[in-house]
């Protein structure tokens, strides 16, 4: 487990995923959590012999059904508390990497378990559970989101 070193807090990587829609529009996709269907990004442990960003990919396509290019460059990151199964929590930061969504599954690894949903970016700040992930996406101007369309579409 990824974090300080004297195991304060854990580190996770997360997906942002979004898309530009035909009107120019750009939203956010969110997951719902599996133990109580709150509103989050799709996010996990990082994993050897991948990048930071290639792991949040993965889990992108494991919670959320998608694919899509995704960013090395972190796009800042959030904090919450990380609930272990065993009823323990300890203090959490994911770092959050921007995914452009070229491919929706119709099937995937946790589709029984989670539902997913577009939302434009100041409903997604709404919708999200956890209070720095709110505050993180209500703090994404329209202007950040289409430089990092104009990114995509320039590579």
């Amino acid at each position: 487990m990824l974090g300080d070193p004297d195991g304060s807090e854990c580190g996770q990587v997360a997906a942002l995923p979004w898309r530009q829609d035909a009107d120019g529009k750009v939203r956010l996709l969110l997951v719902t959590s599996r133990t109580n269907a709150k509103w989050m990004l799709p996010k996990g442990w990082p994993m050897e012999g991948k990048t930071a960003a290639e792991a949040a990919l993965v889990e992108a396509n494991e919670e959320a059904g998608i694919d899509g290019e995704v960013s090395e460059a972190p796009i800042g990151s959030y904090r919450y508390l990380k609930l272990f199964d065993e009823g323990r929590s300890l203090p959490a930061k994911a770092v959050n990497y921007p995914v452009a969504v070229t491919t929706e599954m119709k099937n995937w690894d946790e589709k029984g378990q989670r539902s997913r949903r577009w939302f434009r970016p100041r409903r997604a700040a709404q919708m999200a559970f956890e209070p720095d992930l709110k505050r993180f996406l209500a703090n994404l101007s329209d202007d950040t989101l289409v430089k990092i369309a104009r990114r995509y579409r320039a590579t």
